[in-house]
């Protein structure tokens, strides 16, 4: 998987065509401890970058555990 951030701070993260049917099969990534690492730190990239690029309402905004997640 590939993460591809824009300069507004979203991101698409880009899935090959064998992670997709992986993920059409089973239903779920799962991610070696080693993988989770990567995938973490490219988390933590994109999160470090998009605080300088979101715009002031965006950054400020808060995140509850309720808050529903969506995809364009």
């Amino acid at each position: 998987m590939i993460f591809k951030q824009y300069e507004d701070g979203s991101c698409d993260i880009v899935f090959s065509k064998k992670e997709r049917l992986k993920l059409f099969l089973k239903g779920k990534l799962h991610l070696s401890d080693e993988n989770l690492r990567h995938f973490g730190n490219n988390l933590v990239k994109i999160v470090a970058d998009w605080q300088l690029k979101f715009k002031e309402e965006i950054a400020n905004k808060p995140t509850f555990t309720d808050t529903k997640i969506k995809s364009d």
